[in-house]
Parts: structure tokens; C-alpha cells; sequence
């Protein structure tokens, strides 16, 4: 059967494709290895070490608090409160990398939520 010039169009795509997977595969490898080394290179050239802790030295502290109220966790069912747990997590995560981190506190903390950051997350005692 005679095909169309679309689908004439479409075959050859699809080949060039096939043909030049090797080729971008060894691409997209050289790029990571290139980013590796200039990660170490950095790394060796950077006299302080680990980027955090650089970081962390140059962080402006904000006069901003943020309160995260807990007590309504009696009417949450296990699973939004494993949610809830979570959230606090990584909003605890991006406040310590942030470069103007808030205070961040949390009332009312107890029952289901205190029961299980303490189940799943030892080290939230050290947040303070």
C-alpha cells in the first residue's frame, strides 16, 4: 500500500529517533559527569567546606513568627494527622535552609500528633 507524506514524515522521525538514542544517552551521561566534577571541583576550591554550614553562617534572622496551632488534631482522623506531621516536618526543613528563617512554634501539641512524632520522629524534641 502507498503511504501518505505525513506518515512518510512520521516513519522517518521515528527512525532518526531510534538511531539517535545511543547518541543522546551519552550525551545526558556526559552532562552528569560534567556536573560532577564541578561539584567536587567546587567542593576542593570552597575553604569552609560544606556548603550549609556556609549557609548557615549567612543567614539574617526574621523578626517573623510563625504558629502553627495543633489543638484541633483531636478532630482529624490518623491519616491527616500523619499529614499534618509531615507538613511541620518539611516546613521545619525549608525554615532551617531558608536565608531569613521565622520563628517557628507549635501550640497546643499533644494527643495524636505528639503520639506520633514521638512513634515516627524521635529528633523532634531538638527542634527548639
Amino acid at each position: 500500500e502507498p503511504m501518505s507524506k505525513r506518515q512518510r514524515k512520521k516513519l522517518l522521525k521515528q527512525k532518526q529517533w531510534e538511531e539517535q538514542k545511543d547518541l543522546r544517552r551519552q550525551k545526558r551521561k556526559e552532562k552528569r559527569q560534567k556536573r560532577k566534577l564541578e561539584r567536587q571541583s567546587k567542593l576542593d576550591t570552597d575553604n569552609e567546606g560544606n556548603d550549609r554550614k556556609r549557609m548557615r553562617k549567612e543567614v539574617v534572622p526574621s523578626t517573623l513568627r510563625l504558629i502553627v496551632d495543633c489543638s484541633f488534631d483531636d478532630l482529624m482522623v490518623l491519616k491527616d494527622v500523619k499529614k499534618l506531621h509531615k507538613q511541620i516536618q518539611r516546613c521545619y526543613a525549608e525554615n532551617r535552609k531558608a536565608f531569613h528563617p521565622v520563628q517557628f512554634y507549635l501550640t497546643s501539641h499533644g494527643g495524636q500528633l505528639k503520639s506520633n512524632m514521638n512513634e515516627n520522629d524521635k529528633g523532634w524534641v531538638n527542634w527548639k
